[in-house]
């Protein structure tokens, strides 16, 4: 298959989950935590890259691991998630650059998407049905438990289990995006889509689906640019997204 093909196919189920991700963690006051999640994926980038694997599998092994200490030491301390998510950020981030050769660093940080493989393409489109499954299914959970912990367990939901799940979905799709975007700015193919798409809405449904469109539109034209001038696809597609979110100020306004 046309490698062009698969970078757009990529590129329209990734912003389109991630927009629909983002969406809850502009609500949730989480925009830095995909930033910071994507350079926890850094180290297993590197790994990866040292032995011969796709990076995206190596960002979501080590992105598993980031998690898991994040909600560990979450429900263990007092502390809030955004400081806990900044000491597992740094310290991997620190970990990523000394491990990532040095001609690769700048692939890993602003991604490549026109390398992507079939059998990757396949897999990206598999876990974005996925993730769009799941989140559909514990979206109003999210939202209520973001009102009152204390009225989602009144309602039986388990906050702790939730959590963890959530931090899932954003391992995955930052996983699945860094190959789109790279590390570096995996974290805006989240937020930015989200914030322009609420400044759009004047209602929840409004802003998930003008979210999802945004997303699409953002990687779609990024790549589309991308092929007819030979820049990085990550860069060009946050460019977009950047764009969209200044129409939204001036219509806000």
């Amino acid at each position: 298959m046309d490698q062009f093909l698969l970078s757009l196919i990529v590129g329209i189920f990734v912003g389109g989950v991630a927009g629909y991700l983002g969406t809850l963690m502009v609500s949730k006051r989480m925009a830095l935590v995909g930033d910071a999640l994507g350079h926890v994926a850094l180290p297993g980038m590197g790994l990866a890259l040292m032995l011969g694997l796709d990076i995206s599998i190596g960002a979501f092994v080590f992105l598993l691991l980031g998690i898991g200490l994040i909600w560990f030491f979450e429900k263990k301390t007092s502390l809030p998630m955004e400081a806990v998510v900044g000491v597992v950020f740094v310290s991997s981030l620190a970990l990523g650059f000394i491990i990532i050769p040095q001609i690769e660093l700048v692939e890993s940080l602003v991604g490549d998407i026109s390398k992507i493989s079939l059998a990757m393409t396949g897999i990206t489109v598999l876990l974005s049905i996925l993730v769009f499954i799941v989140l559909k299914k514990i979206y109003p959970k999210i939202v209520l438990a973001n009102v009152s912990e204390e009225m989602a367990k009144v309602e039986g939901i388990n906050v702790s289990r939730l959590n963890f799940i959530y931090l899932l979905l954003i391992a995955i799709v930052i996983a699945i995006g860094i190959k789109v975007t790279g590390s570096l700015l995996v974290g805006a193919l989240l937020i930015v889509p989200a914030v322009a798409s609420r400044n759009f809405s004047r209602n929840l449904k409004q802003y998930i689906y003008g979210s999802i469109i945004i997303g699409v539109l953002s990687c779609v034209i990024g790549i589309l640019v991308s092929h007819l001038t030979d820049i990085s696809a990550g860069p060009l597609i946050i460019l977009v997204s950047g764009f969209f979110f200044l129409i939204s100020l001036i219509k806000k306004k």
